[in-house]
């Protein structure tokens, strides 16, 4: 039975005639009749008693009212429900990551969710990027890209993937005839970063000072692209994960090696407020995050 159908017995039940339901109805009093008798002959039965001044509902047409009425009702919220998660779709995104190399992918990460998620806003925050859970606690940025999961029960962090890094250099140097780097041979070195302070540098945090290690000379160099030709020069080595090179043309010259014996892995957390996670766009952003990003 056609949803028409259920709108015409509601119409004329509530307006008393057709008369009164064409103009409701934006139908003439010829096409409403034409329905109503389409409807009782498909049914077998009557719907409404006609009578010269009111219309009423048969005993079948009252079950047939009732129904509608609740059709009706159903509908409504529905659509009321979709348009609350439409609204809750919309919002604004504040990004930072703690480690720079992200900033070579992330804008095209963003440009994709601006195709699929156009209410979505996103704004990428480059600076102090060491601070970037106590920019989330105090609402500075609403989602950080973090290497280390925070203890504070205020945030919720969720794991996106793992990967590795490497100690990328010029074939001659003298540590590509290793196996693998241990951190000793840190200590004469010179290690090219993208900035300070060190304490926002993986590997000088998580294997090079737990080891007491520190390289003769650190340079920070925010610009890959130059950071890549010294190396093609043997003028240092840098640490990075191979996904963060992806979009550069390397020379055949440059070789990757492992950092301790296993490798120098780590983990990497969508960090965002706990009482923030369920928000639709939040939730939005960080599913598609998670799909892209494991690829990697």
């Amino acid at each position: 039975m056609e949803l028409k159908y259920f709108r015409l017995i509601k119409t004329i039940a509530e307006e008393g005639s057709i008369a009164n339901s064409s103009e409701r109805l934006f139908l003439t009093q010829s096409a409403l009749s034409h329905q109503l008798r389409d409807l009782e002959e498909r049914l077998g039965f009557k719907v409404f008693y006609r009578t010269r001044n009111k219309w009423k509902l048969t005993d079948e047409g009252s079950e047939l009212y009732k129904l509608a009425n609740k059709l009706f009702s159903s509908i409504d919220e529905s659509f009321n429900n979709i348009q609350n998660i439409k609204e809750g779709s919309k919002g604004s995104i504040k990004l930072s990551a703690e480690c720079q190399s992200f900033f070579h992918t992330i804008p095209r990460f963003i440009q994709k969710m601006g195709i699929l998620y156009p209410e979505i806003d996103i704004d990428l925050s480059l600076g102090a990027t060491h601070q970037t859970i106590s920019q989330v606690l105090s609402n500075e940025i609403d989602i950080a890209i973090v290497t280390s999961k925070p203890a504070s029960e205020e945030l919720t962090s969720i794991k996106v993937y793992e990967d590795e890094i490497f100690a990328i250099m010029h074939q001659e140097n003298q540590l590509n005839a290793l196996d693998y780097i241990e951190a000793g041979h840190f200590s004469d070195i010179h290690l090219i970063i993208n900035s300070f302070p060190l304490e926002g540098v993986a590997v000088y945090e998580h294997f090079l000072k737990p080891n007491r290690i520190n390289p003769i000379k650190i340079s920070a160099i925010p610009f890959t692209e130059i950071t890549l030709s010294m190396i093609e020069a043997n003028m240092g080595i840098m640490c990075a994960p191979k996904w963060q090179l992806k979009s550069f043309k390397l020379s055949k010259e440059v070789v990757f090696k492992r950092i301790g014996k296993n490798g120098f892995k780590r983990n990497h957390y969508l960090v965002v407020k706990t009482i923030h996670k369920n928000k639709k766009y939040i939730h939005d952003f960080i599913s598609s995050f998670e799909e892209d990003f494991l690829r990697y």
